[in-house]
């Protein structure tokens, strides 16, 4: 009887099952070539975590997670899968699977993409839901968090909260972002001055790359590791989690929002904001945001402006501060609220006063029904009186128009510039963001408001910076250019947005994607291009 090689054998086997597979991918359609190599890799563990057009809860799940009704509507294209990974390995095989089955992946952690790139492609695509990588590891005693991405930053405060009233983490006012788009996008809000962006205090990652690997920031090097904290994560590969350094804030801080409108005297208060707000001491952050409300007479509209403070210390300091540099605002006790800041951001979300911090954990099932679009500007040089009342007349005629002022200053100024991929240091007195939101359904309303947001954007060019007109990342705005079909990048187009974004420091984002992905996998409509001038299929 003859005997058989071990060698020969194994070798045989292995040749015949990678025939099968190149033919079962033949034969197959790109979703089933990527469902047929999830069950090779993960046989059991995943089958809970994939979703498609099959299944009921398919569009309640796309639909959980999409905060802006611009891409709910059923015009909009879906996904032709969802994986909700329930472990660091389901990232992995599907990074691996979407790259042999030709698929685009599509990335999201919280759903607040403001152009809905994080689950909305105009080619074949999944959507890799990030949420249920969610925990978070607070270490008091070290200062530090680890965070995996599905993780909302609501979540984050009120884990520190837990274990500590006297610290805290740079990041926004809105608690159901995921963390993994909020901080690899800079990340900013009202401790900014005083510590910088989210992005400024993190210490570490964990990424999954282009082939599948797990690295950290040792084993990815400190050039991936730049590029991921403000260069946007999605061109880079999957980010699983951060760690985070914690800062210190006082026991208590002092919180306070007051109203003006134009009949109040909002004008001069608006002008002399802009000459102060950032010289205030680092410990004051004080907005501005500014809506078209109802006059108290005869039916007309006008402008109202709300002035929100947050102070890391009391009431009374704070006060002294503000009536010494700031009288005109008309500040009184009764304005101040002092409290612990974990509470402070439930105050900043507009929650009402008492409560439950518990409420920092929810996550909406069914985000707000209304549609919106968002831009963003930097101010250098302050707006005089009479193009502020300019900017008035033009909000009134639109109603749907707002904005919000966050200053600069602190901690700001102090960073460099190519510190982090976010470029926006010294020389800003304030970032502007821009919000045009209504609730009609319907292609001609959606069409009308995004208009009015693009004149708004026109208007606003003679009082902001140029060479280049600089824009926020975390207020993505495909008017600044987008590669569309999307599974083509141009260099050239990627510079028209990429330039606004980063300035000087696209170049080296650049860089760092031709070398850790110069297949251009990991891609969307304003992704990050690597050297090639034609990369796509």
């Amino acid at each position: 009887m003859d005997t058989i090689n071990p060698l020969w054998f194994l070798l045989s086997t292995l040749t015949m099952v990678l025939l099968s597979l190149v033919q079962a991918t033949s034969d197959s359609s790109p979703l089933e070539t990527f469902l047929n190599c999830l069950s090779h890799h993960s046989p059991s563990s995943i089958s809970n975590a994939i979703y498609t057009l099959n299944n009921s809860s398919f569009l309640s799940i796309l639909h959980m997670h999409t905060y802006n009704h611009r891409f709910s509507a059923s015009t909009v294209p879906k996904p032709l899968a969802i994986v909700t990974a329930l472990h660091e390995s389901h990232v992995q095989d599907s990074v691996k699977c979407a790259k042999i089955s030709g698929l685009q992946i599509r990335i999201r952690s919280g759903g607040h993409d403001t152009e809905g790139l994080s689950y909305v492609s105009d080619v074949p695509f999944i959507v890799l839901d990030m949420f249920h990588l969610g925990s978070i590891d607070v270490n008091i005693e070290n200062g530090t968090a680890l965070v995996q991405v599905g993780a909302t930053i609501g979540q984050v405060y009120y884990h520190i909260a837990n274990k500590s009233n006297v610290h805290a983490f740079p990041a926004g006012v809105c608690p159901t972002m995921g963390s993994g788009g909020h901080f690899s996008g800079g990340g900013y809000g009202n401790l900014m001055r005083k510590y910088g962006l989210s992005v400024d205090n993190i210490i570490d990652a964990r990424l999954v790359d282009v082939n599948g690997n797990i690295l950290d920031r040792k084993a990815m090097g400190e050039d991936l590791f730049w590029a991921i904290r403000g260069g946007g994560g999605a061109s880079f590969g999957v980010i699983l989690s951060w760690k985070i350094k914690l800062v210190s804030v006082t026991p208590n801080v002092t919180v306070f929002r007051v109203k003006r409108t134009l009949e109040d005297g909002a004008t001069d208060l608006v002008y002399k904001w802009q000459l102060i707000a950032t010289e205030f001491p680092e410990n004051l952050f004080l907005r501005s945001t500014f809506e078209v409300v109802n006059c108290t007479q005869g039916g007309k509209k006008t402008l109202q402006v709300s002035f929100i403070g947050l102070f890391l210390g009391q009431s009374g300091t704070m006060l002294n501060l503000l009536n010494e540099s700031f009288p005109e605002l008309g500040l009184v006790q009764s304005d101040c609220t002092e409290m612990p800041w974990v509470n402070s951001t439930l105050y900043w979300s507009n929650y009402p006063n008492g409560t439950s911090i518990e409420a920092l954990l929810d996550v909406p099932e069914e985000p707000g029904s209304y549609y919106f679009k968002t831009m963003s500007d930097y101010v250098k040089k302050p707006i005089a009186k009479d193009d502020l009342k300019s900017i008035w007349d033009f909000m009134i005629k639109s109603e749907r128009v707002k904005m919000e002022w966050n200053p600069y200053g602190g901690k700001m100024h102090e960073i460099s510039s190519s510190e982090t991929p976010f470029p926006h240091r010294a020389g800003n007195l304030f970032l502007i963001e821009y919000l045009t939101s209504w609730s009609e359904d319907g292609i001609d309303a959606t069409n009308h408001y995004l208009k009015i947001s693009r004149s708004f954007y026109k208007f606003m060019t003679p009082y902001v910076s140029n060479s280049p007109r600089g824009a926020f990342l975390n207020y993505r705005d495909l008017n600044l250019g987008a590669n569309r079909p999307s599974n083509v990048t141009r260099i050239g187009i990627g510079q028209n947005y990429g330039i606004k974004y980063f300035k000087g420091n696209f170049e080296r984002l650049v860089k760092v994607k031709t070398k850790v992905d110069p297949n251009n996998f990991f891609r969307h409509e304003q992704s990050i291009p690597p050297l090639s001038l034609y990369v796509g299929k």
